[in-house]
Formats: structure tokens, sequence, C-alpha cells
């Protein structure tokens, strides 16, 4: 090969002295981009000797003097022919290649993308043949063609420029020279430089395509006039999404695939639910006349409102999800990921071949929402990753009631922060459905062959106000000027696709009264719904429906299995050498399994999970640090020191269990969370677990607890078991980590939504988590584990523990203490119960009895009534807790205490001993800390 490249060069001159300093060009050209060159020359340039060897990274400086030596050289071995190519003309191919490259770069900056024309972009120089020394004199001339897909070796220069244009100046504008991987820019430039960036459709495609943009259109017309004045935020100027949307599940279709979930905020959610997902508009219309009743919770607004149902592709049946998605606009993106992710791993699916994520974007919303970069940033990691998602950014050039675009943004596109994981970004005039189509392809090709997340910058236009009762000239007087002159993007359509012949006036016309006349009888609109779905696409929530709470449920586990699985987890593969910690803590859990050490509470974490991939519960562990544990409890991934190969025990008990996923999630908290909760709201049979390094680590997603956790089944009748576990206990280690902000989740608690426990021993969390699915009730669980209770000394359990015990919602008094005698009750939760055992324990006092109320919410209220029936003495009761007093659990829950208080005992009344009321969450130094905690378990004892 690198001969008959050589002899071609040396025999058309190009290797001659004259021409050395072209060659010199068009290697920086090479050095810029090795596709901008032909293939002859990457070749030669890949095979460069440098320093006496073959390198492909040869030095400037090196290739120059290389040069010089063969043009020296070719000049002793010949004369220039005189048929030989002249220098000027090669001086210009090089910058004929290099504005094709320019074009592919920069060509989308003067491409017509805005439907309305008002963008006031100044044209790239480098986009003009003048930038490049060659006039219209050069027009007619022939150049090589180098990598430019326009199916030919040489052409004009009028041909190249025209073709360029055509490519990626007019309604299309491509980015995708930012993409490192040389492979996925040559597919790119193949496709759209092959076809001019415009394939021709035939007539049916066309009409089908209209047929669609009928619908975007004649719904939000329909509901225009039908309920005027009334919130919808439609898709008017927007159309172009739904023949999009159709194409992307037609043709994801056609790659086998067998569900596509989409998440979206409320821009034109109304009509993608009628138009795309096939809801009955009579079920809309009772909506907007609020007929609907809501059986169970407080119901949502309709823009809010998720729905499923099963569509017919050339490729088989799809089954298609809208995820629930309240007001905070793209949170639901990282919740759609999740839901995708359980749904492949359910298929085995692991290239993301069978389920495809959408998310729906708006354009300001994209730019300015810090949990798009955060799940962008996920797409692409072993925990998290999809198959790539399919993004749309319904761009309607402005946000909310932004005055001036300066103020919207920071970059030239809101898409641009796709760029960070390198995603190939398709803008596209909006009043362009053909050119929508074509990207469409593109976008779905993409994703398939590549694996990786695609924008489509759809440019439109929000032909009303932000909500159909809002004024939008008053901010923006110059843009709806010009948008009360805008026809339709069907009118544009239909009249073009009139005088081409494609269709006929009557035709049109027709697809406007068919889709009307659907609606006022109440019909689907959607022409491939499937009326009887495949059962078998859809997740069988049926054994988890209808349960209601109970803290009791038998989690009992055989002591002799127990323990196989305890030596199963314990065989460390021969070679693996594990770090000398570790090797101690594998030691002890060896005489733990013996019966010859109290268990702790790694130890009885682990068997939970051990003991339930028994039982065929596939468990997913996510968080930061969790392999190891934040505070080296856990080690449920053994690092070899040899060779930092890993190795998870938890993978290794049975043939056929299921999976033990455990991943460290990358430092994010809301992106992550929300992915956890879509997963777990689509695998009811899994424990899913999210910890967070530290409990106040869960500030930074209290987005995704307010409006999914804990009140995503009041409002939408959404289940999920998602289990939290927070660190949380004051060590006097300052005023961050000490606090889960345990007063937050108590606040959310109403009609049992959630569960709020704080399990002071190992039993507990073993039976809390094992609870948590063998239960069929599936409600959101918030654990506050602990810290330095993962070593304390008489925070332990026994084997008989795990084996015969059960979850306990208070653990009443454990010493030898009369009841009887008891005149002081100290009620606490967490850490600080050791604290105030061992201060008792140390004063001898036999008066006082302290009880554990290890689940605070919902509160179990009988479980203490009976506990406190033998105490008939009681004079003092107390409710301890180290937060201060505006913090923790004494203001959430003491209507509770009290309320059994006065049915115990009405002269009775609930003191409090605890740290004042504080702005912060704790204290910054020791020396305060342990004053502060030596007050509070004083005051627990005198108050």
């Amino acid at each position: 090969m690198q001969e008959s490249v050589m002899q071609r060069m040396w025999n058309s001159a190009y290797l001659s002295g004259g021409n050395a300093a072209y060659v010199e060009e068009l290697y920086e050209l090479y050095l810029h981009d090795p596709n901008a060159v032909p293939e002859e020359w990457r070749t030669y340039f890949q095979k460069l000797p440098a320093d006496g060897s073959t390198a492909p990274d040869v030095s400037h400086s090196t290739v120059r003097d290389h040069f010089v030596l063969l043009a020296k050289n070719q000049r002793r071995a010949q004369p220039v022919s005189a048929g030989s190519v002249s220098s000027e003309h090669e001086k210009k191919q090089v910058e004929v290649l290099r504005m094709i490259q320019a074009f592919r770069l920069r060509g989308h900056q003067a491409a017509q993308l805005d439907p309305l024309g008002l963008w006031k972009r100044p044209a790239p120089a480098d986009l003009s043949i003048n930038h490049y020394g060659m006039t219209n004199a050069d027009l007619d001339t022939t150049f090589r063609t180098g990598d430019l897909f326009i199916g030919k070796e040489e052409a004009s220069l009028r041909e190249i420029y025209e073709a360029l244009q055509q490519t990626y100046c007019r309604t299309i504008g491509a980015e995708f020279i930012h993409i490192v991987d040389s492979e996925q820019r040559s597919w790119f430039q193949q496709r759209l430089e092959s076809v001019r960036g415009r394939p021709v459709f035939s007539p049916e495609v066309q009409t089908h395509i209209l047929e669609r943009v009928t619908a975007a259109e004649g719904l939000e017309k329909y509901l225009g006039t039908k309920y005027p004045g009334t919130k919808r935020f439609g898709l008017e100027g927007g159309e172009s999404l739904i023949p999009m949307l159709d194409e992307i599940i037609q043709r994801s279709g056609s790659y086998g695939s067998k569900e596509i979930v989409i998440g979206m905020a409320h821009r034109g959610r109304l009509n993608v639910l009628v138009n795309t997902l096939g809801k009955n508009p009579r079920e809309l219309f009772d909506e907007f006349e609020g007929k609907k009743k809501v059986e169970l919770g407080s119901g949502d607004v309709k823009y809010h409102q998720g729905f499923s149902s099963n569509v017919m592709t050339g490729g088989g049946e799809v089954h298609l999800a809208m995820a629930f998605n309240p007001s905070h606009l793209e949170i639901v993106s990282p919740v759609v990921e999740g839901s995708v992710r359980a749904r492949q791993d359910r298929r085995n699916d692991a290239n993301g071949d069978k389920v495809v994520p959408i998310s729906i974007h708006g354009d300001a919303a994209f730019a300015g929402q810090g949990v798009v970069m955060e799940t962008f940033q996920m797409s692409q990691t072993r925990g998290f990753k999809t198959g790539g998602t399919i993004h749309i950014v319904v761009n309607n050039q402005v946000g909310f009631t932004i005055s001036n675009p300066l103020d919207a943004r920071s970059t030239e596109y809101a898409t641009d922060v796709a760029k960070m994981i390198q995603a190939p970004i398709l803008h596209v005039n909006g009043d362009d459905p053909e050119a929508v189509l074509f990207i469409t392809q593109l976008a779905v090709d993409y994703r398939m062959q590549y694996k990786r997340d695609v924008v489509i910058d759809l440019v439109c236009y929000r032909r009303r106000g932000h909500n159909e009762a809002d004024e939008p000239s008053g901010t923006q007087p110059l843009m709806y000027q010009q948008i009360a002159k805008q026809r339709t993007t069907r009118e544009l359509f239909a009249e073009r696709l009139v005088q081409a012949g494609a269709v006929t006036t009557e035709a049109v016309q027709a697809q406007v009264d068919e889709y009307r006349n659907a609606l006022d009888n109440g019909l689907h609109v959607v022409k491939s719904l499937v009326k009887e779905p495949n059962k078998e696409l859809f997740v069988d929530w049926r054994p988890y429906l209808g349960h209601s709470w109970t803290a009791r449920h038998d989690t009992r586990f055989d002591l002799k299995t127990l323990q196989e699985l305890s030596a199963k987890l314990l065989e460390i593969p021969e070679g693996l050498v594990v770090q000398r910690q570790v090797a101690k803590i594998l030691e002890d859990r060896q005489k733990m399994q013996a019966g010859g050490l109290p268990i702790n509470w790694g130890y009885a974490e682990t068997m939970a999970y051990a003991t339930l991939l028994f039982e065929g519960h596939p468990i997913r562990l996510t968080g930061q640090d969790v392999g190891r544990g934040t505070f080296s409890h856990r080690h449920a991934v053994l690092h070899n020191q040899k060779d930092e190969s890993t190795y998870v025990p938890m993978n290794h008990l049975y043939s056929g269990q299921p999976a033990f996923d455990l991943y460290d999630s990358f430092l994010s908290e809301e992106a992550v969370l929300a992915f956890e909760y879509g997963y777990s709201t689509t695998s009811p049979n899994a424990l899913v677990i999210w910890e967070a390094q530290f409990g106040d680590f869960a500030n930074g997603a209290q987005v995704v607890i307010d409006q999914f956790i804990t009140s995503g089944e009041h409002k939408w009748g959404r289940l999920c078991g998602l289990t939290m576990l927070l660190p949380h206990g004051y060590e006097g280690q300052g005023a961050e980590h000490s606090s889960a902000r345990l007063e937050r989740y108590l606040q959310l608690c109403a009609e049992h939504n959630i569960q709020v426990c704080v399990p002071t021993t190992p039993a507990q969390i073993y039976h809390l988590l094992r609870r948590q699915v063998i239960r069929p009730l599936r409600k959101p669980l918030i654990v506050l584990t602990p810290k330095s209770l993962l070593r304390h000394k008489l925070a332990i359990s026994t084997l008989e523990d795990l084996a015969e015990g059960s979850f306990q919602t208070i653990i009443p008094e454990i010493d030898n203490i009369a009841p009887a005698k008891v005149e002081r009750l100290v009620l606490c939760s967490g850490k600080v119960y050791y604290d105030l055992l061992e201060k008792r324990r140390a004063e001898g006092r036999d008066d006082t009895a302290i009880l554990r109320i290890e689940q605070l919410y919902p509160f179990p209220e009988d479980d203490l009534v009976e506990i406190l029936a033998p105490y008939t003495s009681l004079k003092h009761v107390v409710w301890c807790q180290e937060e201060p007093m505006n913090q923790g659990a004494w203001y959430q829950s003491q209507h509770h205490f009290r309320r059994i208080l006065a049915g115990h005992n009405k002269g009775l009344f609930l003191e409090y001993a605890g740290r004042d009321a504080s702005a912060a969450p704790a204290c910054g130094y020791a020396s305060m800390h342990a004053e502060q905690q030596e007050k509070l378990l004083r005051d627990a004892f005198t108050v």
C-alpha cells in the first residue's frame, strides 16, 4: 500500500521541490483533522518515518525537514514535468479542503434555523470562498473533493461550495466536529453530505408527516376554541414535535425496541399524550371540565400526568410510557433514565437495544438547570448508562417572560452543555417538517449504532404566552408582532406539498376535518394504537396493590442457611490479596458466623442482602463510596492489592442468583437519587438503595424527596419502595455531616406516605431491610444510619437475633429495672440512647427507664401504649435528642407522645432534654460539643 501511494505521489510530482510548501500546508491540515485530507495523504502521513522509525505522531519540525530533504532529492532526480499541477493550484487545493472543514465546523452558524427570521447572526467569514483567497473566477476550476461525500473525487469549486451550503446552511445546523471519535464524525459527514442535508421523501411519507402536523395543530385549536383562556401549555409553534416523536417510535421499533420511556415538562405535554401515546381525548376533556374524580390521594394537574400505551411499529409492538413529572423542570430526566435502566435490567438488555429513553426539554431549562449536566455525566458510567438518550429541545426561544436573550444563558446555543459528553447536536428549523424527519432519522440511527446520547434542537416559537392566560407582548413585543403574522407550520407545509403535486387541496382539508370529527366523537387519534396490549411488556404491580399499613412481617431466616451464606461470602478466590484492615474485618466476620463474636452492623447488613438474594430478590445499591462504606463498615467489594482487580462475594452465592448491583456513583446527589427513584418505581421485587455519603448530602436532592419520593403515590398513585440510607449522629465533627435533617422527613410525613426509622442495633437494620422487600407494601424507607455506632461496644446483636427476631418499632428497657419503681421515663431515638444508657449505669439509677423509638413514622402508637402500661408510677417523661430543639424529632413527633401520655396518665407532661434551638445543625468545636452533650444527658435525668 505504501509503495503504490508513494509511486502515485512521485508520478504526480506532489513531492516535487516546487510543491513542498503545499505538502507542508496539507500536513498542517492533517494535524488539525486527519479526515480533512485525502485518504492517500492520510495514509502517507500516518506512516511517515521519524528518527528512523514509523510513527504517526511525527513532530512538525521533523516533517518539515523531511519534506525539504524530499524536495532536494526530487529536484536532483527529475525536473518538474510540464504536466504537473501548478503550485498556485495546489495551494488553492489546500484552501478548498480547509473550507470544507470550516463548513462542517461552523456551517450551523449560517443555517436558517429561526422560523421567525429574527435571529441576527453575522455570517462567519470562513464560510466564504474569498476568505481562502479565491474569487468567482475560480468557481469553475476543478478540485479534489477529499473526504467530502458528494459521490465524486473531483468537482468544480462551484459544485463543492453549493453542496456545502445545501448541506450545512439551510434549515439544518449540525454540530458534530467536537466529537473526538473520527468514525462518528465521518458517519455524520457521510449521512449529511451524501443527500445535501435533504433526502427526497415519497409522497406517502410527506402525506404522513402532514397528517401528524395536522393532528398537532388540530388539538391545540380544538382546545383553544372549547376551553378559551384555560391553561394547557400548548404546543402551538412547535407542532413538528409530534411527527418527530412518531418517527422516533416507529424507527426504534424497526430496530427491535420493545419499550420507550418519555420524560418531558408541561409544554406540549397534552398534545403528546393524545397524539403520540393515544390518550382518549374524551378523558382529557373531562379533566378540563373537572369531571374526573381522584379515587385516592390528591391527584395532580393534567399537564403533569403520566400515561402508558402500546403501539404497533414495523418491528412489532412497542410499549410507551410517559413519566409523571412535577413543575420542577428537568428533574424528570434522571427519573426516566432510572426507569429505563430497570427495564433494561429486567430484559437483560445490557446494550440498550430493547428500551430507549426520550427526554424532551425546554431551551431555557436545558441551559439553566444543573441536573441536565448531572444527567449527561451519568450517561456513560457503568451504573447509570442506558445505551444513549434521544434528547429533544423544544426551543421556543424564550424562557417564561425573559425579554433579553443575553439573560437566558452565557452560551451561543441552549444545547451547548451537551458538548461536555461530545453528544452530536442537530439544530433544525421547526417550520421544515421534512428536515425534522431527516434529522430524527439520523438521531435514532446514531443512538442505535453508537449507544450514545444525541440532541435534537427543534428551533420553533411559542405562539401564545407562557400559558394561555398570559399576554406575552408585554415582555417580547417584536417577537409577538412577528408571531401574529406567522403562518402555522401546517399551513406552510401543506402549501409546499400542494405546489409540488404531492397532495391536493381537498386532501389537506380532509385531514383537518377527519381529525376534528375524531375529537368531537371522543375517538382515539393514534392510528397505530394497540387495543389489546401484550401484557409481557408490562411490569406486574398487582401483588403490591391494595395493602394497608402494617409494621409486622415475618423476617426470620433459617440459622443454618444463614451461616452457610455467610461462609460463601467469606470464600476468597485464590490469589486475591486484600488490605490488612480488610483482612481483619473478614477474620472477625468468620468469628461472628461461628458465634465466637457478637454481630456488628456491617455483618448484619451484609447478611440481610445475602438472605434476600437467596430468596430471589435483586438488590441495587448506589451512592458515593458504597462499595467500602463511607465509614469502612461494609466492604462488599474486595480490592486485590496486587493488581487492583475487584471481587464482589455477594455475586457468588449460588448459580442463577438474582443480581447484586453495587456501584460507587459519581459526585451527584440530585440526579443519582432521581435515577434510583425511577429505578425503584419500575422494579417492585428489588431492594433499591441510595446511600448518602453523609446524611446531609441529601440536601442537594431535596427536589427529588419533596416532589417524588414523599408525594409521588399521593399525587400520581405511583408506588415506590426506594430505601435511603442517611448516616446521622453527633460526634463533635462540626455543623456539616452531623445531621441528616431528620426534621425535614418528619415534616413531609402524612397519610402513611413514607417510613422514617432510626435503628440502633445490627439486628434492627437486618430485619428492617428484609421487611422492606418481603412485605408486599411498597413505601419509601428513610433510614437514619449510624456512624460511631458501627463499632460501638454496646451496639451488637447475636446470630439468634437475626434468625429468630423481627424489626421492633420500639425497643423497651433492656436492663433489669422493675417497671413499678420507675418514676422517670426517657424516650429517645438513635445514638444518644447509648450515651444515656452508659450514664444511667454509671450513676446506678434504678428509677429511670429508657425506651428507644426505632420507627418515628408511621408512629407506633399501639406499641408505645402497650410498653407504657406497666409503668404505673411515672412522674416525669422526657424526650431526649442530640439535635437542637428546632430540629430532630421534637417538634414533629411530640403530639404523638402527648396524646399517648394523656391516655396513660393525664397528669404527665412531656419534657424536653436536648440542645437549644440553633440556626446550624451542630456546633463547630469539639469542646463545645462535649459541653452541650453532657448538659443534655444531665437534663434527661433531672429536668
